[in-house]
């Protein structure tokens, strides 16, 4: 069993309704710009896939998809 260590760096959630969207590029955004001083996740009260649309967007600024 895989024990997982505590980080010191604060950790932020971003919650939304489905987390298609809105919460993926607060947590793209933050993770590009804040990653190395936060722990960044995002999740919904009712999760789906994540918008092909929010995928374009983020990738069109340079920002990675695959873990979202």
């Amino acid at each position: 069993m895989t024990q997982h260590t505590p980080s010191s760096k604060p950790r932020v959630l971003f919650i939304c309704t489905g987390n298609t969207a809105r919460s993926q590029m607060a947590q793209a955004f933050l993770e590009h710009h804040a990653g190395d001083r936060f722990d960044v996740l995002s999740a919904g009260l009712e999760p789906g896939l994540i918008h092909p649309l929010t995928v374009r967007v983020l990738e069109e600024v340079g920002l990675p998809t695959t873990h979202l």
